[in-house]
């Protein structure tokens, strides 16, 4: 085994665009609700970011040890089945970066803490267990998961948690419709290794129904931070862009709903939310950034 082989396959076994949404989702958050970015401490932004990203990808990394069969079916190119990285360093690398993501949190706080072990442990129940006994329990765990970064980035700066995060975790839902839809797009691959996704128990329509249902739940509750007498802490300056995905996800599930659920149609609207979804960070930099003006 070469050695730049072998670092091409730990990048694509810690699936680094992801710290984005998990490291980059909880320190956009924490930016939100102080909405002063800038007197933040350089040691406080590292922590806050590489501590959720190091879960992030030690949860990829324990994953693809326990999906290695099936991936040798369906994704060979994945660095156990190509032979890129032994089944020992898989689980040494994802055994380290579990305690690195919760040591720099214990740093920050025992709250923090608290979140971030809570999602270690439930990563690796999603891994060993969820995943193979039911594909849709599977995408809500996910979105679970995804829903913890608000309240990780509250945690971080406040040590406290509080209607903040709660009124922004419904932004989660959305990785739950998206999940439901790219199950519906890997239904064969899916089958051939047995994975009980739903589109498998109720087909691709109903399938896609329930992921529109997911979108237009995250269209309708996505504003709440900003709204007077029910969250209010955030801004106007955070509802411009929020309202624009918001929309954008209502038109997005009305058409998987009303329009003929083809596999055209599901990847067509599946890569429209997936592209908005840039709207979110927006929004949250546009609050910490200008925010703090009206307070």
């Amino acid at each position: 085994m070469n050695a730049p082989g072998s670092a091409r396959a730990l990048v694509a076994l810690m699936r680094l665009p992801y710290w984005l949404m998990t490291g980059g989702l909880s320190l956009l958050t924490a930016f939100a609700i102080t909405k002063a970015p800038l007197n933040m401490s350089l040691q406080m932004i590292l922590l806050i970011f590489f501590s959720m990203a190091f879960i992030t990808s030690a949860g990829f990394a324990i994953n693809d040890y326990f999906d290695r069969e099936s991936d040798a079916v369906i994704k060979p190119k994945r660095p156990i089945p190509s032979g890129a990285l032994s089944l020992k360093q898989v689980v040494a690398v994802s055994g380290v970066l579990f305690a690195i993501g919760l040591v720099m949190a214990a740093f920050i706080n025992w709250l923090s803490f608290a979140i971030i072990a809570v999602d270690s442990l439930l990563l690796l129940v999603y891994s060993y267990m969820v995943k193979r006994k039911s594909g849709f329990v599977a995408n809500v765990l996910v979105g679970v998961l995804t829903g913890t970064a608000f309240m990780f980035g509250e945690a971080t700066v406040t040590n406290n948690l509080s209607i903040i995060s709660l009124t922004l975790y419904p932004i989660a839902f959305g990785t739950i419709g998206g999940n439901v839809l790219r199950d519906i797009l890997s239904l064969d691959g899916d089958s051939k290794v047995g994975y009980p996704t739903l589109p498998q128990k109720i087909g691709s329509v109903s399938a896609a129904k329930v992921g529109a249902i997911f979108f237009l739940l995250t269209g309708l509750l996505a504003p709440l931070p900003a709204i007077p007498f029910f969250a209010g802490h955030f801004t106007v300056y955070y509802l411009p862009l929020i309202l624009l995905w918001s929309v954008l996800l209502i038109y997005s599930s009305v058409r998987l709903i009303t329009s003929g659920s083809t596999i055209q149609n599901i990847r067509k609207y599946e890569r429209l939310v997936t592209m908005t979804m840039i709207l979110l960070p927006l929004a949250l930099i546009v609050e910490a950034v200008l925010g703090g003006w009206l307070i």
